[in-house]
């Protein structure tokens, strides 16, 4: 099957699946000389990993690591980065009873008509078992991308009809990490777990959105044409589990609005003397496929969890109707574990196109 890789000057391919023994990746294109700090990695892969609280999944895994090339004596090679993260906590008796069923709005039916056979074990490659490879990835893009002063934060805005009224802006982490909702909001995050906890007791899911803020971006990334910057952007996020919709700037909103209120006028930058910015940012910090120095604004909307602890009704692979039974381990809400995977996933495509006009080699100047 092809689709495991993304990137070019910078790529991961990732491979595993959820019940397997392990998943993992290749890192290609970090610059030899780097020193990754691993407790960062670590400390990004936390906020993914499942069993973090009573809002998710209570699937146990440690998401511990191991780097297996591409390092030595404390520094990156420059050869690729291969790392593996085994399975622990692993129950694929729960999911005996869908080795010959197709679950609502999951990938069961079209992999098996696509490829004729499928490990269906907690949905196998499908699962998003297999972002736990970004996030290490994203982990070592965000330090890259830092040398250049480039930040990247994302935050729970909405779940279901209970959200945020402020404007998208940059959060700092440990202000989002406050709530383990991770909506920097306090009392927003606390009527969003109690939507979740709601959906959680009654074996139901919730959906919402996450918006995700790049500053220090540099003017200059991304092409014209196919390889414009909201176009890798789109293709990162949209390979997300879940993920059913994504807004630049501002979105379908700014289609509400008259030409001359949506235009961003250029004005000089008062920080930097003999530079320009532009006055608003309905952009998102992307003009003509490039980003053109403003904040990147994206909001990414997650549609409620497809697997519920409760019986639905579909059809085994000879096209007889039957009930499933809703079992195993799940989130009710993947809002807030999603904020680990919508920032790696930026990360990887900036860390791409930066690094993409710089050197192999460590220190890297800014562009």
């Amino acid at each position: 099957m092809a689709g495991n890789s993304l990137g070019k000057h910078f790529r991961l391919t990732t491979y595993g699946e959820s019940h397997g023994p392990e998943i993992g990746g290749i890192l290609e294109g970090c610059p030899a000389g780097f020193c990754v700090d691993w407790e960062g990695v670590k400390a990004d892969m936390a906020r993914r990993r499942p069993g973090q609280s009573r809002l998710t999944t209570p699937r146990t895994e440690s998401d511990h690591f191991e780097v297996v090339s591409g390092m030595w004596e404390g520094l990156s090679t420059g050869a690729p980065i291969g790392f593996r993260i085994p399975n622990a906590d692993v129950r694929s008796g729960d999911d005996g009873h869908l080795a010959q069923a197709f679950r609502p709005s999951h990938g069961d039916y079209t992999w098996h008509a696509k490829y004729g056979h499928r490990d269906h074990r907690g949905g196998g490659r499908l699962s998003a078992r297999e972002t736990a490879a970004r996030v290490f990835a994203g982990g070592i893009a965000r330090q890259l991308v830092a040398a250049g002063g480039l930040e990247v934060s994302a935050y729970v805005e909405r779940v279901q009809d209970v959200g945020m009224v402020d404007a998208p802006r940059f959060w700092p982490r440990e202000v989002v990490d406050r709530h383990p909702v991770r909506c920097p909001d306090p009392d927003v995050a606390g009527a969003m777990a109690e939507r979740i906890n709601w959906a959680r007791e009654h074996g139901d899911t919730l959906g919402g959105t996450v918006v995700v803020v790049a500053r220090g971006v540099p003017v200059g990334l991304g092409d014209p044409v196919f390889d414009k910057l909201q176009a890798l952007l789109a293709h990162a996020l949209w390979s997300l589990p879940a993920l059913k919709g994504m807004e630049l700037g501002s979105g379908l909103a700014g289609t509400y609005m008259t030409g001359s209120s949506h235009n961003d006028p250029f004005v000089p930058d008062d920080q930097r003397p003999g530079h320009i910015r532009t006055a608003t940012n309905h952009s998102g910090g992307i003009q003509g496929g490039i980003s053109n120095g403003e904040d990147l604004v994206i909001r990414c909307a997650f549609k409620p969890v497809s697997t519920l602890l409760q019986p639905q009704m579909s059809v085994g692979a000879d096209g007889t109707p039957l009930e499933l039974e809703g079992r195993g381990r799940h989130d009710p809400c993947v809002l807030p574990r999603a904020v680990a995977l919508v920032e790696a996933m930026v990360l990887l495509v900036l860390a791409d196109q930066w690094l993409g006009a710089q050197s192999d080699r460590w220190p890297l100047p800014n562009p």
